[in-house]
């Protein structure tokens, strides 16, 4: 009996130390990608904005009489693919490493439950990403893989885009702190309260039950580094190629989109419905919606509109919804689509009240 319960102690303490080993490993990748592409980067654009009261030219043209066409969609994609390749990149490496390095029992005891602090922290857990909805994409899938709850995924995936503290910044000093008040209080409620209303759609809205998990770690005996490419491959076969023809056409339709309307026609209802619909489906890099505003402001775009697309162009996309249709139920998506819209709706109506 004492050399069962020696044994198992002795179990424990190594399973705990090689959780703490793995984790720490990943926080360091994590780090020291994100401090590459996106925390340095934001400090010398936090700078320009402050400076400036810019962060560069609308990615979207400005050419009224333009139509749709294949040079329209390929300029675009290589144009946005130049901006988000390096982030694009960090988040299937992320994603691929949180399948295979990081262990499912920890993660499920964390992130596993349909509880509001298993959302909670899914959505804390995103502010230091500040990726836009795409590259974000990879790890909610990666988590999904590993059986963590609806609402903490979408918190995470959702949150990144949303609640993003840099982006915050650059509008503060680039459009005025209304904007980001609008947007901090809209992305609240979109990644901590959608968040945790999807568990009611999904099938595991109850707790996962962590003490028998489905743990891929037991049930896998491969090397780890044979799980990785695994993954890595998996992961560019579901993610790059929807991905790539979804940008495409959203490049090629950008201009039926964004129409440029008259100032009349502006800043109507209609406008924000309209423009809260076209944000959440198309795709754009991380604090473009900060430019792309500002340039329709000046050609004459009302506050409402433009608050509209201040959540819902960043919030998610076609190309990201595509990516992490298999991750989620069908009813999940849905509400997430809606939701992202209606709160669009009631932002750029909140806009055109305090704007």
């Amino acid at each position: 009996m004492n050399h069962s319960s020696d044994g198992r102690m002795a179990f424990d303490h190594s399973n705990r130390r090689k959780t703490i080993w793995f984790i720490t490993i990943f926080i360091i990748i994590a780090a020291t990608g994100l401090t590459y592409v996106k925390w340095w980067p934001y400090y010398d654009k936090a700078l320009k904005a402050i400076v400036e009261h810019s962060i560069g030219s609308s990615i979207l043209g400005m050419d009224s009489s333009a139509t749709p066409s294949w040079q329209a969609a390929w300029d675009y994609a290589i144009t946005y693919f130049k901006a988000v390749w390096k982030a694009a990149v960090l988040g299937i490496l992320l994603g691929t490493l949180v399948q295979s390095l990081l262990p499912s029992q920890w993660l499920l005891r964390v992130l596993g439950k349909s509880t509001f602090g298993s959302t909670a922290i899914g959505g804390i857990a995103s502010i230091p990403g500040m990726m836009c909805s795409c590259c974000a994409a990879p790890i909610a899938i990666g988590l999904r893989k590993k059986k963590v709850s609806v609402g903490s995924a979408l918190a995470f995936w959702i949150g990144n885009p949303t609640i993003n503290p840099a982006t915050l910044v650059f509008m503060t000093f680039v459009l005025s702190w209304k904007f980001t008040l609008l947007r901090l209080v809209f992305g609240i409620l979109l990644t901590f309260g959608v968040s945790y209303l999807a568990n009611r759609f999904a099938k595991e809205s109850e707790p996962v039950e962590i003490d028998t998990p489905p743990s891929t770690d037991q049930q896998d005996d491969r090397p780890l580094w044979k799980r990785w490419l695994a993954s890595i491959g998996n992961m560019l076969i579901r993610v790059v190629p929807a991905y790539f023809i979804a940008v495409l056409l959203l490049g090629a339709l950008q201009v039926w989109m964004f129409p440029h309307l008259g100032t009349a026609a502006g800043n109507s209802l209609l406008a924000v419905i309209f423009f809260a619909v076209m944000g959440m489906l198309f795709v754009i890099p991380t604090a473009a919606e900060i430019p792309i505003i500002q340039a329709f402001m000046a050609a004459g775009l009302g506050a409402g509109p433009a608050a509209a697309l201040l959540l819902t162009l960043p919030a998610i996309s076609l190309p990201s919804l595509l990516m992490v249709r298999r991750s989620f139920p069908r009813k999940v998506i849905w509400f997430v689509v809606s939701s992202v819209v209606l709160l669009g709706i009631s932002c750029g109506i909140a806009g055109m009240l305090i704007l």
